[in-house]
């Protein structure tokens, strides 16, 4: 608002005027992109125009006065691989066939300046990152045309022999390759697998090779892209081939058997030595290493056969029975002789061949039982008793079974036999009037033959007892006692004539006891008889004035031990003969020689009392109050006792006087 006044008076000189003051706009704010770098992906391989990314930019100035705001974008760098719309903003491809594989990442520079462009205007610029995204153009490229790999004749199915690996230089999904066998002769014993991680094919032994029959093996091994781009068909197939070639290493193989099992025969009862069969066995080396064979004995415990080392052939040691083993099952081991670690097993199945070496035998101990009758009482046409028999031999050795009566009693005129021609026979009486007073019992031979080829037959004794019955046939006793008694001597009789059995049965017991303890001397004489007598000992004794035999029961233990144990005297088993001439004259009546005559036979008989002993003593005692009388404690000492006496005492004795005797020599002497 403005208003004229007087200078001096400062009065109004016209009413307040207003004035309006309008500021014009110039250029000068420059134009500002939203972001100050941008990001855009576009595949590679796009066409010429392919919009990649639009850019905007703002301008602060008055667009209404002059041409301050219309903004022109420009490329200040990225060309000539992309261009931009001058009025849009829109960056677009400029070059076809961009190859991410070559180049993969693009920096473009984007200018935007006003007056539209015209000298004087202002820009602003900002900066934009292309990347080309992968596209599936290019096939998978084996780097050589040919692989050489090995794998020895040891190894197992599925162990790795190799690895190839065909180079795609797309990435993700697109380089994705697998690898197949396409041809070769190795198909069968060969595969391939994709490690999807590496992408590698990696070759696997499928059967295993053996270096001996095939030493080297090719493969044609495929590799193709697992996704494929319509688009990019007509660059040729996505896939390509290389040969793989296989040497098989030598390696050194245990023997193998020509046959995974074996299974022999041989008769039963055959000799020791028999040849039962035969295995044999090879080194598959090319060496050809000699082969030893040898018999598991964890599998012939008995050793029932031996094996030649050389050759395979298996023999019996011993001759095998049917009836308790019908077959046997052994292993035989094959190793090389240079190498006894490469060594191979086989089961061996040896089958024992029935002989007919068993008669057959009644299949139980058969009873039979007929009831006494009269004469005029007839015949039951029902068998006394039904037989079968048994055979321990094959079926073809065994049965038919034929039962008869041996030929000499073919026509007995008790019994018969009937074979039923079921493996069975029926027994019948011939008559009747079978008495117990007569005869209670009857043994009927009867023979049984089997089919074998040659037969064998065996006779069996059949048990018939006369039993007394009622009168409907039912068995009442089949025992004898009661006629025989009545035939002969009473009950009371019978009794007496055992009583007097027994009465002398312990006379003649007594009498033999009282003869083994009736003692006789040497020379019998009167009561009377004022010379000396000759008293034999029956035990040690306890002295010259014990005429009695020692009671060997004081030496047990006095606090417990009860019983007696007796002596165990061994007497000699040979007799002594005396010798002649020793003996005085019959009509000799010098005692003192036949004293003499008898000591000295007493002497050099080894069978006269005492004998040597074995005597028991359960308890040590208590001790002696006389002290040790052990001759090894005594002989340390010096004794005053004289053992002269002993070169008096016989032969006997002799030892000890040689031991006792020689100490008081030797002392003289010295």
């Amino acid at each position: 608002m403005a208003q004229a006044v007087d200078r001096d008076t400062n009065r109004p000189l016209e009413p307040p005027s207003e004035f309006i003051v309008k500021v014009q706009d110039i250029n000068d704010n420059p134009p500002e992109f939203l972001h100050e770098t941008y990001h855009a992906n576009v595949p590679e391989r796009s066409n010429v125009g392919t919009s990649v990314i639009q850019v905007t930019a703002s301008d602060a100035d008055d667009p209404t006065y002059g041409n301050s705001a219309k903004l022109v974008y420009s490329i200040l760098e990225g060309q000539p691989y992309f261009s931009v719309e001058a009025q849009t903003g829109i960056i677009r491809t400029a070059l076809p066939n961009m190859d991410r594989e070559a180049k993969e990442e693009y920096h473009v520079v984007i200018q935007a300046k006003d007056m539209g462009g015209h000298m004087g205007g202002l820009s602003g610029t900002t900066k934009v990152t292309i990347t080309l995204t992968d596209v599936n153009d290019n096939p998978p490229k084996f780097p050589q045309s040919v692989y050489q790999m090995s794998v020895s004749e040891a190894a197992v199915p599925g162990e790795e022999v190799g690895r190839v690996k065909a180079k795609d230089p797309d990435i993700g999904e697109n380089g994705l390759v697998t690898y197949n066998i396409v041809d070769g002769d190795g198909m069968e014993l060969f595969e391939i697998t994709t490690d999807y991680e590496t992408q590698e094919g990696v070759v696997k032994l499928k059967k295993p090779v053996d270096f001996e029959t095939k030493r080297a093996y090719s493969l044609k091994v495929e590799a193709a892209n697992v996704h494929i781009d319509p688009k990019f068909i007509s660059n040729g197939p996505f896939k390509d081939t290389v040969t793989v070639k296989i040497a098989v290493e030598d390696a050194d193989e245990p023997p193998m058997f020509l046959a995974p099992s074996y299974i022999h025969e041989v008769q039963e009862n055959a000799a020791a030595g028999t040849v039962v069969g035969r295995v044999h066995a090879k080194d598959p080396d090319a060496a050809n290493s000699p082969i030893r064979y040898s018999i598991d004995r964890h599998t012939d415990l008995d050793r029932f056969f031996t094996i030649n080392p050389e050759d395979g052939f298996i023999k019996t040691t011993k001759p095998l029975d049917r009836e308790e083993t019908a077959w046997l099952n052994i292993s035989v081991f094959a190793a090389e002789i240079h190498n006894r670690h490469q060594e191979a097993k086989v089961p061996v199945a040896i089958r024992v061949l029935d002989v007919n070496d068993n008669a057959p035998k009644f299949a139980a101990p058969y009873e039979g039982f007929i009831c006494e009758s009269d004469q005029t009482k007839p015949l039951s046409n029902q068998p006394i008793v039904t037989i079968s028999a048994d055979d321990k031999d094959d079926t073809a050795n065994g049965p038919r079974f034929i039962f008869s009566l041996p030929p000499e009693i073919i026509h007995n005129p008790n019994f018969t036999v009937r074979d039923n021609r079921d493996n069975t026979a029926g027994v019948y009486a011939r008559r009747g009037g079978f008495s117990r007073q007569k005869q209670d019992l009857y043994l009927l031979p009867i023979v049984i033959s089997d089919g074998g080829i040659p037969p064998m037959s065996s006779t069996n004794t059949l048990t018939i007892k006369v039993c007394g019955c009622d009168v409907n046939g039912a068995l009442l006793s089949c025992n004898a006692e009661a006629y025989i008694l009545n035939a002969g001597l009473s009950t009371g009789a019978l009794i007496a004539i055992l009583a007097c059995i027994v009465i002398l049965l312990v006379i003649v017991v007594l009498f033999v006891t009282l003869r083994r303890q009736k003692k006789e001397p040497l020379i019998v004489f009167e009561e009377e008889d004022v010379r000396e007598n000759i008293i034999t000992y029956d035990d040690e004794g306890g002295g010259e004035e014990d005429t009695e035999a020692f009671d060997i029961a004081t030496l047990q233990n006095p606090d417990g031990i009860n019983g007696f144990i007796p002596r165990k005297d061994i007497k000699p088993e040979y007799q002594y003969m005396p010798r002649p001439g020793l003996r005085p004259a019959p009509n000799s009546v010098d005692v003192d020689d036949f004293i003499n005559t008898r000591i000295q036979e007493a002497d050099n008989d080894p069978t006269a009392p005492p004998y040597d002993s074995i005597q028991i003593y359960g308890y040590e005692g208590r001790g002696s109050v006389a002290g040790s009388l052990s001759s090894l404690e005594s002989a340390t000492t010096d004794s005053d006792l004289d053992y002269d006496y002993l070169q008096n005492w016989g032969p006997r004795f002799k030892k000890l006087a040689d031991l006792y005797g020689s100490k008081d020599t030797f002392d003289d002497d010295s």
